[in-house]
């Protein structure tokens, strides 16, 4: 009935009111797919709750028992959820942008003490840790946070306050914590191996026994020549294939790190060689990379709409966050009868935008392509012989008709 009132409310039928369970006893019940936006579970006890896919924007959680409950791709943008109780909880793929999980504690009236603190009830659950699986805490407020043992891998966590966060033996495996406040924050253990740290902040963090391998910092690496004109050698590459090899000339960009172009957008760079390359972040709309040696590139976070990289070889390139709507990774045509096919091959595309792109005969054999977006992309005859597809939208459609 308080669901069935918050649902006419937000219809602006009349006999709504707002969804407030307040203090209530929920656990165990089943809001799934519900639209519960600005409701109010402050206090409430919600463990083992199932929300999956529910709209909780808004909503206010603030000291709520949220113990083992089901919040898979939940929306919870902007939610209040200070002092609330996570512990096993299953966040994998929620939306907590700008969401609030600082400290918070719950206070009543005690004739003797004055005020006495509410402490939650512990539960077997206790010690496993939240699993947030590719969340977006974009801008999160986490500051004082106790995600001891908690999984955060692919999470988006840009921009996002962890101030004395205790995030011990965390796994946070492909996290993006590009501008993120880690100050005095305790990773001790924690696996941050692919993680993306640049422009974090890292001030008295103590990361003793971290694991950081393949970590993106603001460093660049000290065999790298940062002095290289590689702006200047992009665009005499970009030449060469524009002349057919009259002007400019070819250069080879293995193992680079281009980060600090910040755009090569609309370049041709057809047959370009950057094996193992760093394009983190970089502008790359309507590039031409048919042909080009990426095997092992960092394409993460990148804008690719509308590329051309038809025949490009991305063996075990890094893809995930990339925009690719309307790119064209189908196969490259060298001869009246012979084709180059897109490879693919154990790429890593996790939350991919794929959308509308040309994906015929590609081969993503043992590729992850988990909560990436296929919506509309042609897919005739591509290889995903082993691929992981976990939460991937579009693969299950029937194929939209060539032409």
């Amino acid at each position: 009935m308080i669901c069935a009132k918050h649902d006419r409310l937000w219809a602006a039928r009349p006999g709504g009111a707002r969804a407030v369970f307040s203090w209530m006893d929920l656990t165990g019940l089943d809001f799934h797919g519900r639209n519960l936006c600005d409701a109010d579970f402050t206090g409430a006890i919600v463990a083992t709750c199932n929300f999956a896919g529910t709209r909780l924007d808004h909503a206010v959680f603030f000291g709520a028992d949220m113990q083992d409950i089901n919040l898979y791709e939940a929306s919870m943008r902007r939610t209040d959820l200070r002092g609330a109780c996570l512990r096993g909880a299953d966040l994998t793929g929620a939306d907590l942008f700008e969401a609030d999980l600082r400290e918070g504690s719950i206070a009543a009236a005690d004739r003797n003490k004055g005020l006495r603190m509410i402490e939650h009830t512990p539960r077997a659950s206790d010690a496993q840790g939240a699993t947030l699986v590719g969340a977006n805490l974009e801008r999160s407020k986490m500051s004082g946070v106790m995600a001891i043992r908690a999984d955060f891998t692919d999470a988006v966590l840009k921009d996002a306050k962890l101030v004395r966060a205790n995030l011990r033996q965390c796994t946070m495996t492909g996290a993006n914590l590009a501008g993120a406040d880690l100050s005095g924050a305790d990773l001790r253990g924690a696996d941050l191996r692919d993680t993306v740290l640049v422009g974090t902040t890292i001030y008295a963090c103590n990361t003793q026994d971290a694991r950081m391998d393949g970590a993106l910092t603001d460093k660049f690496p000290d065999d790298d020549a940062v002095m290289l004109p590689y702006g200047d050698m992009l665009k005499a590459h970009a030449l060469w294939c524009e002349t057919g090899g009259t002007s400019g000339a070819p250069s080879v960009f293995d193992n680079a790190d281009l980060r600090g172009l910040k755009s090569i957008r609309a370049y041709n760079l057809t047959a370009l060689s950057a094996k193992g390359a760093v394009f983190y972040g970089l502008d790359m709309e309507g590039v031409h990379l048919q042909g080009a040696h990426l095997e092992g590139a960092d394409l993460r976070a990148c804008n690719l709409r509308r590329a051309d990289l038809r025949g490009a070889r991305l063996k075990g390139a890094k893809l995930s966050g990339a925009d690719l709507r309307d790119a064209q990774l189908g196969p490259l045509l060298i001869g009246a009868d012979r084709m180059l096919p897109c490879d693919m091959t154990k790429v890593v595309a996790k939350a991919t935008d794929f959308s509308d792109a040309d994906l015929r005969h590609a081969v993503m054999t043992l590729a992850d392509v988990s909560r990436s977006n296929f919506t509309g992309a042609f897919m005739r005859q591509a290889d995903l012989t082993g691929a992981q597809r976990r939460g991937a939208r579009g693969l299950d459609a029937p194929p939209p008709r060539d032409g």
